[in-house]
Protein backbone atom coordinates (compact mmCIF):
# COMPACT_ATOMS: atom_id res chain seq x y z
CA UNK A 1 0.00 0.00 0.00
CA UNK A 2 1.25 3.63 -1.07
CA UNK A 3 0.01 6.18 1.32
CA UNK A 4 0.83 10.16 1.09
CA UNK A 5 0.66 12.31 3.82
CA UNK A 6 -0.16 15.97 2.84
CA UNK A 7 1.31 18.72 5.16
CA UNK A 8 -1.07 21.70 5.10
CA UNK A 9 0.20 25.15 5.61
CA UNK A 10 -2.34 26.90 7.77
CA UNK A 11 -2.05 30.17 7.58
CA UNK A 12 -3.63 33.97 7.80
CA UNK A 13 -4.41 35.80 4.65
CA UNK A 14 -6.11 32.85 2.79
CA UNK A 15 -9.32 32.27 2.97
CA UNK A 16 -10.92 28.63 3.81
CA UNK A 17 -12.40 28.58 0.41
CA UNK A 18 -9.64 29.09 -0.89
CA UNK A 19 -7.47 26.71 1.09
CA UNK A 20 -10.02 24.11 0.57
CA UNK A 21 -9.93 24.53 -3.36
CA UNK A 22 -5.53 24.09 -2.80
CA UNK A 23 -5.99 21.11 -0.74
CA UNK A 24 -8.40 19.61 -3.17
CA UNK A 25 -6.19 20.31 -6.06
CA UNK A 26 -3.56 18.17 -3.80
CA UNK A 27 -5.24 15.55 -3.52
CA UNK A 28 -6.43 15.37 -7.30
CA UNK A 29 -2.37 15.52 -7.18
CA UNK A 30 -2.08 12.14 -6.02
CA UNK A 31 -4.29 10.52 -8.54
CA UNK A 32 -1.78 7.23 -9.69
CA UNK A 33 0.85 8.05 -6.78
CA UNK A 34 -1.35 6.74 -3.75
CA UNK A 35 -3.71 4.18 -2.42
CA UNK A 36 -4.46 6.39 0.85
CA UNK A 37 -3.97 10.17 1.27
CA UNK A 38 -4.51 11.48 4.39
CA UNK A 39 -4.92 15.36 5.62
CA UNK A 40 -4.43 17.12 9.08
CA UNK A 41 -6.50 18.50 11.74
CA UNK A 42 -8.87 21.36 11.12
CA UNK A 43 -7.58 22.66 8.60
CA UNK A 44 -9.81 24.46 7.08
CA UNK A 45 -9.72 26.72 10.42
CA UNK A 46 -6.50 26.00 12.12
CA UNK A 47 -6.51 23.69 14.80
CA UNK A 48 -6.33 26.69 17.45
CA UNK A 49 -8.26 29.42 15.77
CA UNK A 50 -11.12 29.08 18.13
CA UNK A 51 -12.80 32.08 17.20
CA UNK A 52 -13.66 30.41 13.97
CA UNK A 53 -14.70 26.85 14.94
CA UNK A 54 -18.68 28.17 15.32
CA UNK A 55 -18.45 30.75 11.88
CA UNK A 56 -16.83 27.68 9.68
CA UNK A 57 -18.52 25.10 11.43
CA UNK A 58 -19.93 22.40 8.85
CA UNK A 59 -22.67 19.31 8.66
CA UNK A 60 -21.43 16.29 7.26
CA UNK A 61 -22.41 17.01 3.40
CA UNK A 62 -21.47 20.71 4.01
CA UNK A 63 -18.85 22.53 1.82
CA UNK A 64 -15.64 20.47 2.33
CA UNK A 65 -17.52 16.97 2.57
CA UNK A 66 -18.40 17.59 -0.56
CA UNK A 67 -14.84 19.02 -2.23
CA UNK A 68 -13.49 16.59 -0.31
CA UNK A 69 -15.44 13.56 -1.38
CA UNK A 70 -15.16 14.74 -5.11
CA UNK A 71 -11.42 14.80 -4.89
CA UNK A 72 -11.31 11.37 -3.49
CA UNK A 73 -13.65 10.44 -6.44
CA UNK A 74 -11.44 12.24 -9.27
CA UNK A 75 -8.35 10.72 -7.90
CA UNK A 76 -9.61 7.00 -7.04
CA UNK A 77 -7.96 7.15 -3.52
CA UNK A 78 -9.10 6.31 -0.50
CA UNK A 79 -8.82 10.05 1.88
CA UNK A 80 -8.77 10.32 5.30
CA UNK A 81 -9.47 14.24 5.11
CA UNK A 82 -8.86 15.69 8.18
CA UNK A 83 -10.86 16.72 10.66
CA UNK A 84 -13.76 19.66 9.97
CA UNK A 85 -15.72 21.82 12.88
CA UNK A 86 -18.97 19.78 12.66
CA UNK A 87 -22.19 21.12 13.59
CA UNK A 88 -24.41 18.48 14.63
CA UNK A 89 -28.13 18.94 13.82
CA UNK A 90 -30.19 19.91 16.96
CA UNK A 91 -31.45 16.58 19.24
CA UNK A 92 -27.62 15.48 18.22
CA UNK A 93 -26.79 12.80 15.79
CA UNK A 94 -24.48 10.03 15.00
CA UNK A 95 -21.42 10.87 13.41
CA UNK A 96 -22.26 8.28 10.72
CA UNK A 97 -19.93 5.99 9.17
CA UNK A 98 -19.33 2.73 8.11
CA UNK A 99 -18.08 1.72 11.84
CA UNK A 100 -19.11 4.48 13.85
CA UNK A 101 -22.16 4.25 16.83
CA UNK A 102 -24.64 7.30 17.93
CA UNK A 103 -22.79 9.92 19.98
CA UNK A 104 -25.84 12.20 21.50
CA UNK A 105 -25.18 15.94 21.19
CA UNK A 106 -27.59 16.79 23.75
CA UNK A 107 -30.25 19.42 23.47
CA UNK A 108 -29.68 21.50 20.61
CA UNK A 109 -26.80 22.19 18.26
CA UNK A 110 -23.78 20.94 18.82
CA UNK A 111 -19.65 21.75 17.75
CA UNK A 112 -17.70 18.63 17.40
CA UNK A 113 -14.19 17.85 15.70
CA UNK A 114 -14.84 15.71 12.98
CA UNK A 115 -12.40 13.31 10.85
CA UNK A 116 -14.01 12.42 7.47
CA UNK A 117 -12.93 9.48 5.84
CA UNK A 118 -13.96 8.69 1.78
CA UNK A 119 -13.71 6.11 -0.29
CA UNK A 120 -12.40 6.00 -3.95
CA UNK A 121 -15.93 6.35 -5.23
CA UNK A 122 -16.47 9.28 -2.89
CA UNK A 123 -18.88 8.10 -0.72
CA UNK A 124 -18.23 9.21 3.21
CA UNK A 125 -16.94 5.65 4.65
CA UNK A 126 -16.76 6.70 8.29
CA UNK A 127 -16.21 9.56 10.19
CA UNK A 128 -15.01 10.17 13.88
CA UNK A 129 -15.79 12.40 16.74
CA UNK A 130 -12.96 13.45 18.65
CA UNK A 131 -12.96 11.96 21.98
CA UNK A 132 -10.27 13.78 23.93
CA UNK A 133 -10.53 17.21 23.53
CA UNK A 134 -7.30 19.64 24.40
CA UNK A 135 -7.23 22.90 26.47
CA UNK A 136 -8.33 21.91 29.53
CA UNK A 137 -10.48 25.29 30.56
CA UNK A 138 -10.68 26.74 27.43
CA UNK A 139 -10.18 26.44 23.64
CA UNK A 140 -11.59 23.27 22.48
CA UNK A 141 -11.84 22.00 25.45
CA UNK A 142 -14.81 24.09 26.09
CA UNK A 143 -15.84 24.92 22.65
CA UNK A 144 -16.67 21.44 21.74
CA UNK A 145 -18.66 18.33 22.48
CA UNK A 146 -16.97 14.99 23.06
CA UNK A 147 -17.18 12.56 21.19
CA UNK A 148 -18.18 8.83 22.63
CA UNK A 149 -17.33 5.80 19.44
CA UNK A 150 -14.73 4.38 18.65
CA UNK A 151 -13.85 4.24 14.95
CA UNK A 152 -12.51 1.64 12.29
CA UNK A 153 -12.68 1.69 8.83
CA UNK A 154 -11.90 -1.33 6.50
CA UNK A 155 -9.80 -0.58 3.24
CA UNK A 156 -8.35 -2.92 1.46
CA UNK A 157 -5.42 -5.32 3.07
CA UNK A 158 -5.73 -3.32 6.54
CA UNK A 159 -8.62 -2.39 9.59
CA UNK A 160 -7.92 1.19 10.11
CA UNK A 161 -8.17 2.83 13.68
CA UNK A 162 -9.15 7.02 13.66
CA UNK A 163 -7.81 9.03 15.94
CA UNK A 164 -7.13 13.02 16.23
CA UNK A 165 -4.17 14.97 17.66
CA UNK A 166 -4.73 15.42 21.49
CA UNK A 167 -5.99 11.47 21.43
CA UNK A 168 -2.24 10.55 20.90
CA UNK A 169 -1.69 10.89 24.41
CA UNK A 170 -4.41 8.21 25.72
CA UNK A 171 -3.27 4.77 25.23
CA UNK A 172 -6.15 3.15 26.03
CA UNK A 173 -7.93 4.78 22.98
CA UNK A 174 -5.37 2.52 20.82
CA UNK A 175 -5.95 -0.48 22.94
CA UNK A 176 -9.61 -0.25 22.36
CA UNK A 177 -9.22 -0.04 18.13
CA UNK A 178 -6.67 -2.91 18.60
CA UNK A 179 -9.48 -4.94 20.64
CA UNK A 180 -11.73 -3.53 17.23
CA UNK A 181 -9.13 -5.04 14.90
CA UNK A 182 -6.98 -2.29 14.12
CA UNK A 183 -3.72 -2.79 12.78
CA UNK A 184 -2.89 0.74 10.98
CA UNK A 185 -3.69 4.02 13.10
CA UNK A 186 -4.19 7.01 11.01
CA UNK A 187 -3.75 10.37 13.04
CA UNK A 188 -4.21 13.88 11.59
CA UNK A 189 -3.27 16.61 14.20
CA UNK A 190 -2.68 20.33 14.65
CA UNK A 191 0.04 19.48 17.14
CA UNK A 192 2.52 22.70 18.27
CA UNK A 193 5.87 22.95 17.49
CA UNK A 194 6.60 23.55 21.17
CA UNK A 195 5.77 19.89 21.54
CA UNK A 196 6.77 18.75 18.59
CA UNK A 197 9.15 15.96 20.50
CA UNK A 198 6.27 14.53 22.29
CA UNK A 199 4.84 14.03 18.57
CA UNK A 200 7.46 11.89 17.42
CA UNK A 201 7.45 10.17 20.60
CA UNK A 202 3.77 9.33 21.12
CA UNK A 203 3.54 8.16 17.53
CA UNK A 204 6.38 5.69 18.00
CA UNK A 205 5.33 4.54 21.39
CA UNK A 206 1.60 3.85 20.30
CA UNK A 207 3.10 1.94 17.07
CA UNK A 208 5.32 -0.05 19.33
CA UNK A 209 2.68 -0.70 21.87
CA UNK A 210 -0.04 -1.80 19.93
CA UNK A 211 2.39 -3.50 17.32
CA UNK A 212 0.98 -1.34 14.50
CA UNK A 213 1.71 1.05 11.89
CA UNK A 214 0.76 4.67 12.64
CA UNK A 215 0.35 7.52 9.87
CA UNK A 216 0.42 11.02 11.78
CA UNK A 217 -0.25 14.51 9.34
CA UNK A 218 0.19 17.17 10.81
CA UNK A 219 -0.18 20.72 9.69
CA UNK A 220 2.32 23.46 8.74
CA UNK A 221 2.25 27.30 9.42
CA UNK A 222 0.89 29.24 12.48
CA UNK A 223 -2.65 28.93 13.59
CA UNK A 224 -4.00 32.03 15.29
CA UNK A 225 -0.38 32.74 16.34
CA UNK A 226 0.70 28.77 17.53
CA UNK A 227 3.26 27.66 15.48
CA UNK A 228 2.63 24.30 14.31
CA UNK A 229 5.34 20.99 14.59
CA UNK A 230 4.65 20.04 11.20
CA UNK A 231 6.64 16.71 10.49
CA UNK A 232 4.52 14.22 10.26
CA UNK A 233 5.24 10.74 10.51
CA UNK A 234 4.81 7.26 9.30
CA UNK A 235 6.32 4.48 11.74
CA UNK A 236 5.86 0.75 11.39
CA UNK A 237 4.93 -2.02 14.24
CA UNK A 238 8.57 -2.07 14.92
CA UNK A 239 9.02 1.42 15.74
CA UNK A 240 11.23 2.08 12.73
CA UNK A 241 10.44 5.47 11.08
CA UNK A 242 9.89 4.97 7.57
CA UNK A 243 9.29 8.52 6.76
CA UNK A 244 9.03 12.12 8.24
CA UNK A 245 8.49 15.50 6.89
CA UNK A 246 10.03 18.93 7.87
CA UNK A 247 9.03 21.52 9.14
CA UNK A 248 7.04 23.67 6.11
CA UNK A 249 4.03 22.05 3.43
CA UNK A 250 4.71 18.83 1.93
CA UNK A 251 3.67 15.81 0.47
CA UNK A 252 5.54 12.73 2.35
CA UNK A 253 4.56 9.36 0.38
CA UNK A 254 5.74 5.71 1.47
CA UNK A 255 5.31 2.47 0.50
CA UNK A 256 4.37 -0.10 3.48
CA UNK A 257 3.12 -3.60 3.64
CA UNK A 258 -0.01 -3.83 6.10
CA UNK A 259 0.19 -7.18 6.25
CA UNK A 260 3.47 -6.31 8.64
CA UNK A 261 1.15 -5.86 11.53
CA UNK A 262 0.18 -9.33 11.96
CA UNK A 263 3.35 -10.80 11.18
CA UNK A 264 5.08 -9.06 13.88
CA UNK A 265 2.66 -9.79 16.66
CA UNK A 266 2.58 -13.08 15.55
CA UNK A 267 7.00 -13.12 15.50
CA UNK A 268 6.12 -11.55 19.49
CA UNK A 269 3.02 -12.18 20.47
CA UNK A 270 3.02 -9.48 23.55
CA UNK A 271 -0.92 -8.42 23.01
CA UNK A 272 -1.51 -11.93 24.03
CA UNK A 273 0.35 -11.31 27.69
CA UNK A 274 -2.41 -7.84 28.41
CA UNK A 275 -3.47 -8.52 32.03
CA UNK A 276 -6.99 -6.29 32.21
CA UNK A 277 -9.19 -5.54 35.23
CA UNK A 278 -6.27 -4.79 37.49
CA UNK A 279 -7.66 -3.19 40.90
CA UNK A 280 -6.28 -0.66 42.81
CA UNK A 281 -3.69 -1.23 45.56
CA UNK A 282 -5.07 -1.94 49.37
CA UNK A 283 -5.01 0.54 51.68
Amino acid sequence: MRASLIQIAVNEGESVESRRSRVAALVREQAGAADLVVLPELWTTGAFAYEEFGSEAESLDGPTAEAMAKAASDAGVWLHAGSIPERAPSGGASAGGASAGSASAGGGSALYNTSLVFSPSGDLAASYRKIHRFGFDKGEAVLMDAGEDLVTVRLPGTTVGVATCYDLRFPELFRGLVDAGAETFVIPAGWPERRREHWTLLARARAVENQAFVLACGTAGTHAGVPQAGHSIVVDPWGEVLAEAGSGEEVVTVDFDPAKAAVTREQFPALKDRVLGLRPPRR
